[in-house]
């Protein structure tokens, strides 16, 4: 028997049937070379062994089911796929990878620590354990690691066979952003579960972990959780009896209220929506849902299972009188003198690690330091691949961006950044931290009913969020030449180029970056904009790139009820373009002076994607689905003591008559281009900075007060060019009352009645972006702070030379 029409079939028929073929049991049902024989004919769209066939037919009959079809009685089903329902052979399915991630990556405050500790997480993530599954990356340089990897899975879990020969690479459903989810035969679930998570400890001595697995019927994977007898289990006959009742709800969500908020055609009519919402539930979401439930319980310290507890994560005895590491939490055991590194450090193994494998990560450091060699201690690191090396490899399949970001310099002569202060070179010493996450990246979820379709997903999701950022690199940033260093460690000196940007992290839908700040909030708008055109397919993913290609279909279905664009957007809301992706991103920007401390930076900018992400939530009811972004500048460390919400409400809200609210963040990406092009025509007219304070200042004394000083010291710019620039893209731009037929001027403000809000009772107010304007001055590039900025690297040349 040939594979029917599947000479091109997907992992998942592959893995469905390795899973089925070999059975309950710790030894395969059929023998291994029958095994591998099926895999290879299946893959090629041979004919596969007789001993098996009738399994094959099965899992194609599975995968044959249309996307759509969802029976209307489990008689109807049990009628129709009378084969399916008598499979008693389970199939494996494992969830699992890092945990508190930011805790562990951050624990340090040096840059090489940093980068150290994400790249380890990335090795384990998308090296180590696609090793346990015989997967190897395209670079053979990982080759040597992989079968190390193996080794360890095999003499690590005692079994009577080896549990890598259970394990073929499309088992893989993915395995990114710091996760992994996985089939694998039923009888492994546990032995493969406890290795990942003895991997991550193994590795990495003080990250946490977990995974968890469970087994299912093969009709599961299609039709989600079913009962024992199957006969037993709810289905949609039940369903629309009971929709409206709150534990029903809870489950399978609240039916009228998404009637009430859904902006497409597939909610409006209830009788369809029912059925909708049930097959949406009742798939192969229902077992991801299950593993995710498990995993939280896991991580929580809940032993639910016969497997070893996690409930006690790693701990390393110290001593006050014993040294410690630089971190302050674990006692050092070795002291490393210049001039192997620049200045003394204190290590325990666990921040060796992670600086070794920094020190990996830099470009052109194929060997381990002498230090390392020298501490006598066992664990060793691969090369790793930094986000440099790939971010390089990618603008190598972009001939144009790769010349827009080197601009005719030789990529070997450029180094990495070894500190911030190298970053905050390029600007003034103000770095930037970018935060972003996934917009309705859930809800998405939510409505994916096969492991084809969460594999093709997840890979769409990793593909658009990476080339966004290096597209947004590449678009706004050159390599700096070094100028006026004043730092105490030693490495690059004057007139050294640098690359100005450190990519903490890009997993999944998660991005952590460290960016000059006068580029910051360009960068920021950019990614928001490729990561949705990328999904849209509007932008090509590589010039010379044919293999990555978006698969999914992310467009959102046009509502025939028109959306009201002056409800989402206060910056020229008629020029806004409607929101064309269903999924997007919400982006936190902190600005702040390199030496801020890097734990303190993290928490205010997780504060600041968490505020975009409530205006995101809030936009959406108006019919906006695109990126958001609220970003904080901060001057000074004694600025803002915990909490950026409590902050704005004390000292930038001011409960006068009318209200008024000093600030105008969030915002869409659309009105981020508007202020930054605000703060351009402020430069463009030479506006005097004194007076910007000014005006500022005036405008907690109410608002006609800030109005009428604003209209004093407008009228005073040279008329022409100057005036017209900045009535064209600040009042005319931002302050139009919201009534058309009203012709009068707020500027500086904006009026709010708090039509997205829940709680009405603070409005309506008056806000205004003037306040952010002046924040922002000193950090959006123009042209004459660029020149700026080369005229001082070429004095400090000259005095070099």
């Amino acid at each position: 028997m040939k594979t029917n029409n599947m000479e091109n079939p997907s992992s998942i028929v592959i893995a469905i049937a390795w899973c089925l073929a070999w059975g309950n049991e710790r030894k395969p049902k059929f023998a291994l070379a029958v095994l591998q024989q099926m895999r290879q004919a299946l893959k090629h769209g041979e004919e596969v062994p007789e001993k098996v066939r009738f399994l094959v037919e099965q899992v194609q009959q599975l995968q044959g089911i249309h996307k759509n079809y969802f029976p209307e009685s489990l008689n109807e089903l049990k009628s129709k796929y009378s084969d399916l329902w008598n499979q008693t052979n389970r199939i494996g399915l494992v969830y699992g990878g890092a945990t508190k991630i930011k805790q562990y990556v951050f624990e340090s405050s040096k840059i090489q620590d940093i980068r150290g500790a994400s790249a380890l997480l990335d090795r384990i993530n998308l090296i180590d354990l696609p090793a346990f599954f015989n997967k190897n990356p395209k670079s053979n340089q990982y080759t040597i690691q992989c079968n190390e990897v193996r080794e360890w899975l095999n003499d690590t879990i005692p079994i009577d066979s080896k549990l890598s020969e259970a394990l073929i690479s499309e088992l893989i459903i993915y395995s990114t952003g710091g996760n992994i989810l996985a089939f694998c035969p039923s009888a492994f679930v546990d032995d493969l579960t406890n290795a990942i998570e003895k991997r991550y400890t193994e590795e990495t001595l003080t990250a946490n972990s977990c995974a968890v697995g469970d087994t299912f019927r093969l009709l599961e994977i299609r039709f989600g959780l079913l009962r024992e007898p199957i006969e037993n289990t709810l289905w949609l006959d039940w369903y629309r009896q009971k929709y409206k009742e709150p534990l029903v709800q809870a489950y399978f969500g609240n039916l009228e209220k998404n009637l009430e908020n859904s902006k497409t055609e597939r909610f409006n009519n209830l009788a369809v929506s029912v059925e909708d919402a049930f097959a949406d539930r009742k798939s192969f979401n229902e077992l991801t849902a299950k593993l995710v439930i498990l995993f939280n319980q896991r991580r929580s310290g809940h032993d639910l299972s016969n497997r070893p507890s996690r409930c006690y994560p790693p701990m390393f005895e110290t001593h006050p009188y014993l040294m410690r590491d630089e971190g302050e939490r674990r006692s050092a055991v070795m002291i490393v003198q210049p001039p192997e590194l620049p200045k003394e450090s204190h290590f325990s193994e666990a921040s060796a690690r992670k600086h070794l494998v920094g020190y990996r990560a830099k470009k052109g450091e194929p060997t381990q330091p002498k230090w390392y060699d020298n501490s006598q201690l066992t664990w060793k690191s691969i090369r790793v691949e930094g986000w440099l090396d790939k971010y390089n490899s990618f603008l190598d399949k972009n001939p144009s961006l790769k010349q827009q970001y080197y601009a005719g310099l030789k990529p070997d002569d450029i180094e990495i950044s070894q500190n911030l202060s190298h970053i905050g070179n390029a600007s003034k010493d103000f770095i930037a931290y970018i935060y972003a996450d996934g917009n309705n990246i859930g809800g998405y979820i939510q409505k994916i009913r096969t492991p084809q379709e969460y594999q093709e997903f997840s890979r769409d999701v990793e593909l658009a969020t990476e080339y966004a950022v290096y597209q947004a690199l590449a678009k706004n940033l050159n390599p700096h030449k070094l100028y006026k260093l004043n730092d105490e460690e030693k490495g690059l000196e004057n007139g050294d180029l640098v690359h100005p940007f450190e990519i903490i992290t890009i997993g999944g839908d998660d991005i952590i970056l460290i960016v000059p700040a006068n580029k910051a909030l360009a960068i920021a708008q950019t990614i928001g904009e490729q990561f949705e055109k990328i999904l849209l397919k509007q932008v090509p993913l590589g010039e010379s790139i044919e293999s990555e290609k978006i698969i999914g279909d992310y467009k959102i279905k046009q509502d025939s009820k028109p959306i009201d664009l002056k409800k989402c957007h206060r910056y020229k809301p008629i020029e806004a373009l409607p929101s064309q992706c269903q999924l997007s991103t919400s982006i936190g920007v902190l600005i702040t002076a390199y030496n801020t401390p890097i734990y303190y930076a993290k928490d205010l900018t997780e504060q600041l994607l968490k505020s975009a992400k409530e205006r995101a939530k809030k936009l959406k009811k108006a019919g906006y689905c695109g990126g958001t972004v609220d970003f904080l500048t901060m001057k000074s460390v004694t600025m803002i003591s915990s909490d950026i919400k409590e902050f704005r409400k004390q000292a930038l809200t001011k409960n006068l008559k009318p209200k008024l609210k000093l600030y105008a963040a969030p915002y869409t990406l659309h009105e981020l281009g508007g202020l930054i092009r605000v703060i351009e025509a402020l430069k463009n007219v030479k506006f005097p900075k004194s007076q910007l304070y000014q005006i500022q200042s005036l405008l907690e004394r109410g608002k006609q007060t800030a109005i009428l000083n604003y209209r004093y010291f407008r009228v005073r710019l040279k008329q022409g060019k100057q005036s017209f620039d900045l009535q064209e893209q600040f009042e005319q731009a931002w302050c139009q009352p919201k009534d058309s037929n009203n012709k009068g001027n707020l500027a500086p403000w904006m009026y709010d009645d708090g039509t997205l809000e829940d709680d009405k009772s603070d409005y309506p107010l008056f806000e205004t972006i003037w306040r952010d304007v002046v924040d922002l001055y000193d950090f959006i590039a123009s042209p004459d702070d660029d020149n700026d900025a080369i005229e001082a690297q070429m004095a400090t040349t000259q005095d070099d030379l």
